[in-house]
């Protein structure tokens, strides 16, 4: 099956506008590959997506539903092998799921991974470049 991980601000841009391209990203990832999460990167997304700036534009159900779904559907990677390649030192939790889970994909619209394409064989798309790969845009 092939894996992706999706970084934080592409789940928080498709819960914040359905039907965008973040969000079809994010729901065909859902429907036919296995998502890739970490501690880190959920902990990160929970304290992000459930901040209060974003009560206006998204109601805290659907906010917390999404982390529900994600939790269900994702697979869960135990991160043994550190990494510091990004030049954002942030940002290198998701190199680290995506090495140590083995994924196909990185998912992001940060040019602090984007500019590291490919990665360890490991692909690092936007969401749009996502979705012209597996042939839906």
């Amino acid at each position: 099956m092939i894996k992706v991980v999706f970084d934080t601000n592409i789940f928080i841009s498709a819960a914040l506008k359905k039907n965008s391209t973040p969000d079809k990203a994010l729901t065909y990832a859902i429907d036919t590959m296995q998502l890739l999460i970490s501690d880190a990167t959920y902990n990160e997304l929970e304290e992000k997506l459930l901040a209060a700036k974003f009560d206006k534009y998204v109601h805290i159900q659907t906010r917390k539903t999404l982390l529900n779904t994600l939790r269900t559907v994702s697979e869960k990677i135990i991160i043994k092998k550190t990494i510091s390649a990004c030049r954002d030192s942030k940002d290198n939790k998701f190199l680290e799921v995506a090495v140590n889970g083995h994924a196909d994909f990185i998912v992001t619209g940060d040019k602090d991974l984007l500019v590291l394409h490919p990665f360890e064989f490991i692909e690092i798309l936007t969401p749009a470049d996502f979705l012209k790969r597996q042939n839906l845009f």
